[in-house]
């Protein structure tokens, strides 16, 4: 009773006010628009506080919570779908047949799942002036995989290391 004596002298701002239907109520008082959700066991929300008048609301907000949250999850799984990841395989210049053909098996499971495959050939030392081994080596791959991918990136070298890049067709 206290404070309601307060609150009669205080001037409540105005708001535009939404049933939980979606229907639009109109404009009314702040204290009404609460008088009206409590009256229904329901909360009063404010969509938008920016609009003149402010845009409120009657909701139940444990349900527009777990709705938003529900919508958010979906949202952040079908980004995750169109999502491409690039895989990088490292190789040196002189590889043995064994280590190339598993390396080659993965390059190829990376491609069958959609994701970008960046090669990598690592120079040590006087390794660099082999350069051509790992063009070789590169130009090699491609042709192993050229039924299911093709070059995004030509090979280039930066520092010690001969890059490129590849994705599915």
């Amino acid at each position: 009773m206290a404070t309601e004596k307060i609150n009669e002298g205080i001037n409540y701002p105005e708001v535009r006010l939404l049933l939980e239907d979606g229907t639009q109520h109109g404009v009314v008082s702040s204290r009404t628009a609460l008088a009206m959700a409590l009256e229904k066991g329901l909360d009063l929300l404010e969509i938008s506080s920016t609009a003149n008048p402010p845009v409120c609301k009657i909701v139940d907000y444990g349900k527009y919570k777990f709705e938003r949250t529900k919508k958010d999850k979906e949202v952040r799984k079908k980004t995750r779908q169109n999502q491409v990841d690039v895989k990088e395989i490292k190789f040196r210049p002189k590889i043995e047949e064994h280590d190339y053909n598993v390396k080659l098996k993965h390059i190829r499971r990376f491609i069958s799942e959609g994701d970008k495959v960046k090669l990598t050939v690592r120079y040590r030392g006087r390794e660099i002036v082999f350069q051509s081994y790992g063009l070789e080596l590169l130009n090699k791959i491609v042709a192993d995989v050229e039924d299911i991918a093709v070059v995004d990136k030509k090979p280039e070298l930066q520092g010690k290391q001969q890059m490129m890049v590849i994705t599915p067709k």
